[in-house]
């Protein structure tokens, strides 16, 4: 339990609620309710006694199963009050990809929406709720029937609040552990870079499975200040929720940012920041960002660090297009070479990274073991650090590919494709799109009975991925070879696999 003087004691929206309740908490940008912190409390307060019969404390683990919504953030603190543990799980991906990911995780129950609920019971062995109406006589609804008074759980500040994936090198997603103390000590640090006003109104319009997605609205509720909420994001619609509800900062991947810039939009006066994370952002979209007036910060963050790790303000961003700016406050960047020893600035290593808003580890002790050394989390990221102090991201690991802020382990479209009776063997790699960042592209072996993409064109490796893979891990670019080129050593040569594609591979569209 806490010891006096710790903070917070219970959930981080009673703390708030209880100091300035009459504060507008939160908005839905597409049906302009609103709700204030005491509204919020009380709606929290219903959904939480009807959580009562599905999770029961703090050994459940609670998945929840939803785009963006005002739903999500009601469940989610919820959760918090009840002081379960909450998963959020990747809607975009398959049946079979979220019952791997259910079955790792362990969670005791999933919390759906209408459009999730057939896919909650696809992978369901646990109870199933909705928070809406439900279609299925075996699942049970947790809209609130009746107000509720229901008693936070007290919180302990490091006991581990979410479990949410990550890609790893390993090949298989990372099971990350977050504590509130992590969420906390988070908000504090980009408070300290971004500055916060009373006033301020913060556009959730990424995923809320995702920690981009998420940190906005727990960061409001300890700021007091307003989260508007927008179920998806489209560059028109996103452009004027931004300008009619006074928007003054927005959470986007540089693809949301592009789309916006493409479709005409100029910032309004009271928007003070747009953090960019999520995949590095190019100098071509910094430059445009600089002649629109967008007050952008480059950001670097990790699942790991509950979301920044860097931050640049826009007059770094701009005199030094492609930094990711300094540390957040608290927050230890070490770069280190192959022996682990700390290099000057100028020279190129890994980054490290520990304090407060380090993750305590992952729910697989031998990969917290593997990942964590005396200096803190190694991240597997190559870069440097200039003589200010800016950090510059040379690569985000070796192997990810970051697509559209999605990432993808290049280890699992690979086994997908040589699933496959006709696929030998293959390669996954990232090549540049200007619309997504980057795009996945696989040169594919055909077995020697086929030996040519007549009997295996890229409309049937697509076909067969479809059930396998979510759309955005799906290849975009793929090419045939009858071997894979590869190094002196025997290791596959990607960049050797990059340039065949580039030359030769045929440029598909997802199935449906």
């Amino acid at each position: 339990m806490n010891g006096a003087g710790e903070w917070p004691t219970r959930d981080l929206l009673s703390h708030r609620a209880s100091t300035t309740p009459n504060a507008t908490a939160v908005i839905d940008a597409d049906t302009d309710e609103e709700w204030t912190f005491g509204e919020f409390d009380r709606k929290v307060d219903a959904v939480t006694e009807r959580l009562e019969n599905v999770v029961y404390g703090p050994d459940d683990r609670l998945g929840v199963l939803m785009e963006t919504r005002v739903a999500f953030a009601t469940v989610y603190f919820a959760a918090m009050r009840r002081g379960v543990t909450v998963v959020p799980l990747n809607v975009r991906e398959t049946a079979a990809e979220l019952e791997s990911k259910a079955s790792r995780t362990a969670i005791d129950a999933i919390v759906c929406e209408s459009e999730t609920e057939a896919l909650a019971l696809e992978i369901a062995t646990r109870p199933v709720v909705s928070v809406d109406d439900p279609e299925h006589d075996d699942v049970t609804s947790i809209r609130p029937v009746a107000e509720a008074d229901a008693i936070p759980t007290p919180l302990e500040r490091d006991r581990t609040h979410l479990l949410m994936f990550t890609s790893g090198t390993s090949g298989e997603p990372k099971v990350v552990r977050l504590t509130v103390g992590n969420l906390v000590a988070s908000a504090a640090a980009s408070a300290y870079r971004l500055g916060v006003d009373p006033d301020d109104r913060w556009l959730c319009c990424l995923p809320m499975y995702h920690m981009g997605g998420l940190a906005p609205v727990v960061r409001s509720t300890l700021y007091g200040t307003t989260a508007v909420i927008q179920r998806r994001f489209d560059p028109r619609e996103t452009a004027r929720v931004i300008e009619t509800d006074d928007i003054t900062g927005v959470s986007l991947v540089p693809t949301m940012c592009k789309r916006l810039l493409d479709a005409g939009w100029t910032p309004p006066d009271a928007l003070r920041f747009v953090l960019l994370g999520g995949a590095p952002a190019s100098q071509e979209l910094i430059e445009r960002c600089r002649e629109r007036g967008v007050p952008v910060h480059p950001t670097y963050g990790m699942t790991e660090t509950a979301s920044q790790i860097a931050t640049a303000r826009p007059a770094d961003a701009f005199s030094h297009p492609g930094t990711v700016g300094q540390p957040l406050g608290c927050t230890d960047v070490s770069i280190v070479d192959e022996d682990g020893t700390t290099v000057d600035a100028g020279e190129t290593g890994e980054f490290v990274i520990s304090g407060p808003t380090v993750t305590p580890g992952y729910l697989d002790d031998e990969e917290t073991e593997a990942s964590f050394g005396d200096r803190g989390l190694h991240t597997g990221d190559i870069g440097y650090r200039d003589s200010a102090g800016r950090l510059w991201i040379l690569n985000r690991r070796s192997d990810r590919i970051v697509t559209g802020g999605e990432n993808v382990d290049p280890g699992e479209v690979i086994e997908a494709l040589r699933s496959h009776p006709r696929v030998e063997n293959a390669a996954v790699v990232g090549l540049a799109d200007e619309e997504w960042g980057e795009r996945v592209a696989a040169l594919v072996v055909p077995v020697s009975e086929t030996c040519s993409d007549a009997d295996l064109d890229a409309g049937l490796l697509l076909a067969h991925c479809d059930d396998r893979l979510a759309g955005f891990k799906q290849p975009k670019t793929i090419g045939f070879a009858d071997e894979l080129p590869r190094t002196a050593s025997g290791t596959v040569d990607r960049e050797a696999v990059r340039e065949r594609l580039r030359r030769s591979g045929t440029d598909v569209t997802e199935s449906t």
